[in-house]
């Protein structure tokens, strides 16, 4: 079957559970398929959870609220806000609505995945009101080309990065995805092409704070993975992949490091990013960095 003469093949790319509240446990069922789910490559989609909204934060829901930038930016732990232009005296309102999705969030991923509690750091959160479908950018900035998430400035040495996104279109639209095929493809597709870097260079970077710390072998492979799919455009066009629209006021969570993903269409989604350390996995061979060591046949962590 084609859409837009993109292949889309039949490959159940989500898994879907009934929860409703935030901050209520699910059962162990729940937990265990939640679980085993996140760490093959699935989509967790939570069709009945929605982040409410009181009625004047309603207000917030435009791009205006971010003027040039693409998103809102908040960090749970400081209460920073990012990249916001609305007025200061809407700011602390702002913050306020960003703290309590982070805190659901978070209550979400502790109750849901109790085995990765010990493992986890909160990241940044954004709340993004611009439509996503029609952004004039970069093949590199492009989100709507599919990619695995690695961050240029943000070396992780080999951490997983778990997102949670919930749909709060106040139109009833749907947030568009494309997903594509396992990491260990992608991996055999692209891996070996990006061209290892030299010593110095990684230490440049960190030396002229062009990262955040020393950029370890495993972001480099990463970021090149990230870049190789980007820019291809056949890949992009051929390769195999799926698509699913997440309703307004529905929630999903999915491992972006290992899960092709790309948004199409959509407006108005908050996200909170999570960092889990490879040894808190059920099963640490599933994760992009065993995949990568095991087919380049070197340690890629610092």
């Amino acid at each position: 079957m084609t859409t837009n003469n993109v292949p889309v093949t039949g490959i159940q790319s989500t898994v879907q559970l009934p929860i409703a509240e935030w901050d209520k446990t699910p059962g162990r069922d729940s937990q265990e398929t939640a679980l085993a789910a996140l760490e093959d490559g699935k989509v967790l989609f939570f069709p009945q959870l929605a982040f409410a909204l009181t009625g004047a934060e309603g207000r917030f829901l435009t791009p205006d609220l971010v003027g040039d930038s693409k998103n809102v930016s908040y960090s749970f732990a400081s209460r920073k806000i990012g990249h916001c232009a609305c007025s200061d005296a809407d700011k602390p309102a702002v913050a306020e609505m960003m703290h309590r999705f982070c805190g659901q969030a978070k209550a979400l991923v502790e109750n849901l995945l109790p085995a990765y509690k010990a493992g986890l750091t909160m990241g940044r959160a954004s709340l993004r009101p611009v439509e996503a479908a029609g952004r004039a950018q970069s093949w590199r900035k492009d989100d709507t080309r599919l990619h695995v998430d690695s961050f240029p400035t943000t070396p992780l040495n080999g951490k997983r990065i778990l997102r949670v996104f919930s749909n709060v279109n106040p139109s009833g639209r749907p947030r568009s995805w494309r997903l594509g095929e396992p990491f260990e493809q992608v991996a055999a597709r692209f891996a070996t092409a990006v061209r290892p870097p030299t010593p110095a260079a990684l230490m440049l970077m960190q030396l002229f704070r062009i990262t955040r710390g020393r950029r370890s072998l495993y972001d480099h492979y990463m970021l090149g993975l990230h870049d190789a799919m980007k820019s291809d455009d056949n890949y992009q066009r051929t390769c195999p992949q799926s698509t699913f629209d997440f309703p307004a006021l529905s929630t999903w969570a999915v491992f972006t490091d290992s899960v092709p993903h790309a948004v199409t269409a959509g407006q108005h989604q908050f996200e909170q990013t999570f960092y889990l350390d490879v040894d808190g996995m059920a099963q640490p061979e599933k994760s992009p960095l065993r995949i990568l060591e095991k087919q380049l046949g070197k340690s890629l962590r610092n």
